[in-house]
């Protein structure tokens, strides 16, 4: 997953406030950019397609990507942003912020456009995101602009991991978004996931755990897929082994006693749905521990 390649390098951070007319002209950028809407309104084209702007907002401009702003008149504007890579590269500090059309931009300069990722992400983040929590974005924004400007000891680091914060707080946005029904019924799915992490010791059927949610278990066994990428029971399974594997590394008691105190009729049976989940078998833990 390109998630997990990630490493962003933060080029501008900065809070921006303007009570005049303001306009930036038709431009693309050769890194990406996140604009949030504090206060006022903004009228923002992005390719084609024009979108009011107004508190709670947030625009993603990407590589390449062609865009025009204009401050609607009458109101403060204020508008915190960040221009980023998704990786860092030889060339990430050579890069500056652009304010020319592509036609403007030389043939060796447009080699420092960075990839365009967004489309590999498990969720696409639209050109605009009408925030439900701004709040808490706004926090978290404002977070790496105060810790980018001040440029305390080892500030790049610091910022990397707020950014990828972030970034991921903006990914759930979208994603609760487009799934309001997961939202909706987000506290019963909790609820289940904590049921089946206290009671790791037996097996549960999706029937019982219907019941205890008070949800069919045709939507439920939906639902959970939708939220956490897999079937209740199939996490189920994976908080048996992971609690029989707390006590075979961290205990000495013997695989068949670990295997009766997780419910298992036999030792045999505890290793097979071990190494059907884990795909090894107990002994290999605790092998490893002597």
């Amino acid at each position: 997953m390109i998630l997990h390649q990630i490493s962003p390098y933060i080029r501008v951070a900065m809070d921006n406030i303007v009570d005049r007319p303001w306009v930036i002209q038709e431009r693309v950028l050769f890194d990406y950019e996140l604009l949030y809407i504090m206060e006022g309104k903004i009228i923002v084209t992005i390719e084609n397609e024009v979108y009011d702007g107004e508190r709670g907002d947030i625009f993603l401009f990407r590589p390449k990507q062609k865009h025009k702003l204009v401050k609607v008149e009458g109101r403060r504007l204020r508008q915190p942003h960040i221009h980023f890579d998704f990786f860092y590269g030889e060339d990430s500090e050579k890069v500056k912020v652009s304010f020319r059309t592509l036609k403007e931009i030389a043939p060796e300069e447009q080699l420092l456009f960075r990839a365009d990722i967004i489309e590999q992400m498990p969720v696409i983040l639209p050109s605009r995101l009408r925030l439900r929590n701004p709040i808490l974005i706004e926090k978290m924004l404002m977070d790496i602009i105060y810790e980018y400007e001040t440029k305390m000891p080892f500030y790049e680091f610091k910022v990397k991991g707020m950014f990828i914060q972030l970034w991921i707080q903006l990914l759930r946005e979208n994603y609760w978004s487009q799934n309001p029904h997961l939202e909706t019924n987000m506290h019963a799915l909790m609820h289940v996931k904590q049921y089946l992490m206290h009671n790791t010791n037996r097996k549960v059927s999706l029937d019982e755990i219907a019941k205890m949610s008070g949800i069919s278990k045709h939507y439920l066994g939906r639902l959970f897929q939708k939220a956490f990428g897999m079937s209740p029971i199939q996490y189920h399974h994976l908080m048996r082994v992971h609690a029989a594997r707390h006590l075979i590394q961290f205990t000495t008691d013997p695989l068949s006693v670990i295997s009766e105190k997780m419910g298992f009729s036999n030792i045999h049976a505890f290793s097979r749905f071990f190494k059907t989940v884990e795909g090894i078998s107990p002994s290999f833990y605790r092998s490893s521990e002597s």
